[in-house]
C-alpha cells in the first residue's frame, strides 16, 4: 500500500513539475517576442478603424477578420501588435516589416493619407481580397522604399496604376491582378478596373529588375506585349485578360527562368514564337482564348516538365501532334475551340499517367480507340470534355474510370440507349455530366432516380430520350432535359432537390399540374422554364420576398386563370414569359416593382381592358423586350410604359456580353473552369413569320403590341427609343400619321405598323433607317408617294399594299404630282451649327406627361438643331 501510494506521489511530483516547464517555456518565448513601437501600434488600430468590417467583402470560404483582436491596453499583452495576427515584426528592431491583411473583410477607401503609410519599414504587405471601394491605389505606396512583396489582388481597386510602383526597385513580386467589380450584392456583372498606360508599364519593366513574380491579371493594358527581357529574373507572368494585342514577343523566350506563364483571354494573333522553346522550366503554359493561328508546335513535347498546356478558344490548324504524348507530368491539356481536324488515336492520352483533365471539344477531330483490352490501370480522368469528336457511342474505357469529375459528351452522334454500366462510373465523384445534341433515347435501367449521388449539372437537351423525367440526385443544381421526348407529369420526388438553381424541362410532351412544392424553390432556383409542354391549370405561386428567381418561362403551355400576384415580389426577375397560354387578367401594373426585368411577353392570351396610366412615376430602366401582342387590350397605345424602359433609349449598349458568367482564373491557382451558363431565347415575329432568337436579351429591343384593339395615335415622342430593334404596332385601331420621329430609331430592323387606320403620307425621312430589313405599311389609308432610296427601295409591294391613296414604286399605280403630296417644309430655319440650341423637345414632352418629365427632359432637354432636323425635313 505504501508502495503504490509513493508511486503516485512521484508521478504527480513529475506531472507538476512538466507543467511548470511548459509554462517556463511559454513565459521565455514571449519574453523574446519583440515589442512593437507606440507609432506603429498606433499606425495600425488607425488603419483598423478607417474600414467597417463587411463578410460580403471578401471570398466567404477563405476570409475572417483577422484585425478583430487588435487592441490597445496598457499592460495587457494583446497590445504588442507584434503578436496580433497579420502583423510580422522585425526580431532585432521590433519594426513592423510585414503585413498580411488578405481576405480580413475590409470595406472601405484608402488614401495617401492612410496611416499605413507609416509603416515605412514594410517588406511585405498583403491587402488581396478585400473591398477599397473602387479607390486608386495611393501614390503613397511609393514611399515603402524596402518592400519586397506586395499583393492589391481582388480588392477593386480603380484607376490608373500610378507610376510611383515602379519606383519600388526591391519588389521581387507584384500582384495587382483581378480588380474586377465585386459589388457586395450579388451580380453577376464583373468590369475590370484597372488601367496601365505603356509608359508606366515600360517604367515598371524597366526599374523592377528583381521581379520574380508579376500579376496583372485583368488590369486594362490595351497595348501590345512590351520587351520583358530585362526581367531575367521572373519566373511566374500573369497578363491574363489585359486587353493586349500583336503576336506573343518572341522576347519572352529570354526569360529562361519562367515557370508560369498566362496571356490567356486577349487578342494575341500569329504564331506561338519559336523562341518559348526555350523555357525549359515551364510547368504551366496558358494561351487560350486568343486569335493565335498556325499549327500546335511539335516542340511543346520536349517541355517535359509541363503540368498545364491550355491552347483553347484559338484558331490552331493541323492535327495534334504525337509529340504531346511525351508530355509524363502534364496533369491538365485543354485544345478545345480550335480549328483542329484529322483523325487522333486516343491510345496516345493512355499512356500519360498524370493526365487528369483532357478537353479536345469544338474542334473537327474524330477520335479512335484502339481494340486492345482497356482495364482499370490506365490513367484515371478527373475531367473529359470530348463534344463534338464524331463519336458514335460511348467510349468503352470509361466504364473503368471511378474518379470523374466532369464528362462532356455532347453534340456527337451517339445513338441509342445510354449504356447500363454508365450507371456504375464514377459513382461518388461525377458532378457534371453532359450529354446534349446527340440522339439518345433512353438510359438502360429499371430506376427512375440516377445513381450519381452528388451531380450537380446534368445536361440531357436536344435528344430523343422517352419515358418520364429522370429524377436527380437532391445535390443537383443545373438540370436541363429540354427538346426531348419526355411525358407525364413532372415528379413530385423533385422537390427534394433543395440545391437546384437551373430547371429546364421545356420542349418535351410533358403535362399534368404543376406542383406547388415548386415555388418554395424561389430562394435557390433562378431559372424555371417549363415553355413548349401541354401543362394546364393555374400557374402556382412561384415568388417570395427572398426569390433569387430571374428567369420564369410558362410559355407554350395551357395555363388558365389569373397571372400569381406573387410575381411582383420576384425583384430579381430579367425574363417571365407567360405566352401562348389561356390566361384571362388585366394588365399587370405592379410591373413597374420589377426594376431588373429585361424581357415581359404574354403574347396570345386573353389579357384585357385598358392599360391605364401609374398613379405614380416609375421606370424600368433594364426592359428592351415588351410583348403585348394578340390579346384584347383596349384605349391608348401605354406608351407611360414604353417609355420607362430606358434602356431602349441607349444605342451604346450594343457591347454587353451575352453570358451569365464570368471566367476568372487566380494567378497560379487551381486549375478549373466554369463550367456551364444559361442562354436566354426569344421568339419575334415579323410580318407573319415567328424567328427563334438565341443569346439576344443584352443587344436585342423589341415592342410588339400588335393584334389588340388599341386605338388613338402613335405619339412623335417615339423617336426617343434609340435602341429599339423591331416595332410592331400592327392589327390595330390607330389613327393618325406615321410619326416622322420614326427616322432617330437607326438600328430599327423591322417596323409594322399594318392593319390600321393611318392616314396621311410616308414620312421621307424613313430613308435614313438604312439598317431597315423588314417594312409593313399595308392596309391603311395611306397617301402619297412612297418614298425613294435606301432600304425603302428594297422592298416589294406587299409592304404598301391595300393603301388606295399611295403611288409610285413599287406600287402599279403612278403619281400624277408627286410634289403634291410632299409634306411641308418648317417654317424654322435649322442652322447646321452644334452651337445652335433647340428647347423645343422640352414643350414637347410638358405638354405630353408631367410624369414623365424627369425620366425624359433630363436626358434630352438640350438637344441641336441638327438632332431635331430630322423632324421637321
Amino acid at each position: 500500500m505504501a508502495g503504490w501510494l509513493l508511486s503516485l506521489r512521484s508521478f504527480l511530483i513529475l506531472l507538476c513539475l512538466s507543467k511548470f516547464l511548459v509554462f517556463l517555456e511559454l513565459v521565455v518565448a514571449n519574453a523574446m517576442q519583440p515589442s512593437c513601437h507606440d507609432n506603429e501600434r498606433s499606425a495600425l488600430l488607425q488603419f483598423k478603424q478607417s474600414f467597417i468590417i463587411d463578410e460580403l467583402a471578401s471570398d466567404p470560404h477563405a476570409a475572417y477578420p483577422k484585425v478583430l483582436h487588435w487592441r490597445n491596453q496598457e499592460g495587457d499583452q494583446g497590445s504588442n501588435c507584434c503578436l496580433w495576427d497579420g502583423v510580422e515584426c522585425d526580431e532585432k528592431t521590433g519594426r513592423v516589416i510585414g503585413l498580411d491583411l488578405s481576405s480580413s473583410c475590409f470595406h472601405g477607401p484608402i488614401s495617401s493619407s492612410s496611416s499605413l503609410f507609416r509603416l515605412v519599414h514594410l517588406r511585405r504587405l498583403n491587402l488581396a481580397d478585400n473591398h477599397f471601394n473602387f479607390s486608386r491605389i495611393p501614390a503613397a505606396i511609393g514611399r515603402f522604399s524596402a518592400i519586397t512583396h506586395l499583393s492589391l489582388s481582388l480588392s477593386v481597386f480603380s484607376g490608373q496604376i500610378p507610376l510611383e510602383i515602379s519606383y519600388l526597385s526591391k519588389l521581387s513580386s507584384l500582384d495587382l491582378s483581378l480588380n474586377v467589380d465585386k459589388p457586395i450584392k450579388k451580380s453577376l456583372v464583373t468590369q475590370k478596373l484597372l488601367q496601365l498606360q505603356l509608359s508606366n508599364f515600360k517604367s515598371l519593366v524597366q526599374n523592377l529588375t528583381h521581379l520574380e513574380e508579376l500579376g496583372l491579371g485583368a488590369v486594362d493594358i490595351l497595348s501590345t506585349v512590351p520587351d520583358l527581357s530585362n526581367l531575367s529574373s521572373l519566373t511566374d507572368l500573369f497578363l491574363r485578360d489585359c486587353g493586349l494585342s500583336g503576336p506573343i514577343p518572341s522576347s519572352l523566350g529570354f526569360l529562361s527562368k519562367l515557370e508560369f506563364l498566362d496571356l490567356g483571354l486577349n487578342r494575341l494573333n500569329g504564331y506561338i514564337p519559336s523562341s518559348l522553346q526555350n523555357l525549359t522550366r515551364l510547368d504551366t503554359l496558358r494561351l487560350d482564348s486568343n486569335n493565335i493561328t498556325g499549327p500546335i508546335p511539335s516542340w511543346l513535347g520536349n517541355h517535359t516538365h509541363l503540368l498545364e498546356l491550355e491552347l483553347k478558344n484559338n484558331e490552331l490548324i493541323g492535327s495534334v501532334p504525337q509529340s504531346l504524348s511525351r508530355l509524363m507530368n502534364l496533369r491538365a491539356l485543354s485544345l478545345a475551340a480550335n480549328n483542329l481536324e484529322g483523325t487522333l488515336e486516343f491510345d496516345m492520352f493512355f499512356s500519360m499517367k498524370n493526365l487528369i483533365y483532357l478537353y479536345l471539344s469544338g474542334n473537327k477531330l474524330s477520335l479512335l480507340f484502339g481494340k486492345r483490352n482497356v482495364n482499370a490501370t490506365l490513367s484515371k480522368f478527373k475531367g473529359l470534355r470530348l463534344s463534338t469528336c464524331n463519336l458514335i457511342e460511348f467510349p468503352d474505357f470509361l466504364r473503368y474510370q471511378n474518379e470523374l469529375e466532369l464528362l462532356d459528351l455532347s453534340n456527337n452522334k451517339i445513338h441509342g440507349g445510354i449504356p447500363e454500366w454508365m450507371s456504375n462510373t464514377s459513382l461518388e465523384t461525377l458532378l457534371f455530366i453532359r450529354l446534349s445534341g446527340n440522339f439518345l433515347t433512353s438510359f438502360h435501367r429499371s430506376s427512375s432516380m440516377l445513381p450519381w449521388v452528388n451531380l450537380r449539372v446534368l445536361d440531357l437537351n436536344s435528344n430523343m430520350l422517352q419515358g418520364q423525367v429522370p429524377l436527380p440526385p437532391s445535390s443537383i443544381t443545373y438540370y436541363d432535359v429540354s427538346h426531348n421526348n419526355l411525358t407525364g407529369e413532372i415528379p413530385l420526388l423533385m422537390c427534394n432537390s433543395s440545391s437546384l438553381q437551373v430547371l429546364d424541362l421545356s420542349s418535351n410532351n410533358l403535362d399534368g399540374t404543376v406542383p406547388q412544392c415548386l415555388g418554395g424553390f424561389s430562394d435557390s432556383v433562378s431559372v424555371l422554364n417549363l415553355r413548349r409542354n401541354s401543362f394546364h391549370g393555374i400557374i402556382p405561386e412561384t415568388c417570395s420576398p427572398t426569390s433569387n428567381l430571374r428567369m420564369v418561362d410558362f410559355g407554350h403551355n395551357q395555363f388558365h386563370g389569373q397571372l400569381p400576384r406573387s410575381l411582383a415580389t420576384c425583384v430579381m426577375l430579367e425574363y417571365l414569359d407567360l405566352s401562348n397560354n389561356k390566361l384571362i387578367d388585366v394588365f399587370p401594373t405592379w410591373l413597374a416593382t420589377l426594376h431588373m426585368l429585361k424581357l415581359f411577353s404574354i403574347r396570345k392570351n386573353g389579357f384585357y381592358g385598358v392599360i391605364g396610366k401609374p398613379e405614380e412615376q416609375f421606370e424600368l430602366p433594364n426592359l428592351r423586350v415588351i410583348d403585348l401582342s394578340y390579346n384584347n387590350f383596349t384605349g391608348e397605345l401605354p406608351f407611360a410604359y414604353v417609355f420607362a424602359m430606358n434602356a431602349v433609349k441607349l444605342t451604346d449598349n450594343k457591347h454587353l456580353s451575352y453570358e451569365n458568367t464570368t471566367e476568372i482564373i487566380d494567378m497560379k491557382g487551381k486549375y478549373s473552369d466554369i463550367p456551364y451558363e444559361y442562354d436566354y431565347s426569344i421568339t419575334i415575329a415579323a410580318k407573319g413569320v415567328e424567328r427563334n432568337y438565341e443569346k439576344i436579351l443584352e443587344v436585342f429591343a423589341f415592342i410588339d403590341f400588335s393584334s389588340n384593339k388599341f386605338s388613338g395615335e402613335i405619339t412623335e415622342l417615339i423617336g426617343i427609343l434609340k435602341g429599339l430593334d423591331s416595332l410592331n404596332f400592327s392589327n390595330n385601331m390607330l389613327t393618325g400619321h406615321i410619326p416622322p420621329s420614326l427616322c432617330n430609331l437607326l438600328v430599327l430592323e423591322s417596323l409594322d405598323l399594318s392593319h390600321n387606320k393611318l392616314s396621311g403620307g410616308i414620312p421621307q425621312q424613313l430613308t435614313q433607317l438604312t439598317f431597315l430589313e423588314s417594312l409593313d405599311v399595308s392596309h391603311n389609308e395611306l397617301t402619297g408617294p412612297i418614298p425613294q432610296g435606301q432600304q425603302l427601295s428594297t422592298f416589294d409591294s406587299s409592304s404598301f399594299a391595300d393603301n388606295p391613296g399611295l403611288c409610285g414604286k413599287p406600287l402599279a399605280n403612278k403619281c400624277e404630282n408627286p410634289n403634291a403630296f410632299l409634306p411641308p417644309s418648317s417654317a424654322v430655319d435649322y442652322d447646321d451649327s452644334e452651337s445652335q440650341v433647340e428647347f423645343l423637345w422640352f414643350f414637347v414632352v410638358m405638354g405630353y406627361a408631367s410624369g414623365l418629365v424627369v425620366g425624359v427632359v433630363l436626358g434630352s432637354s438640350v438637344i441641336t438643331k441638327r438632332h431635331l432636323g430630322c423632324y421637321f425635313n
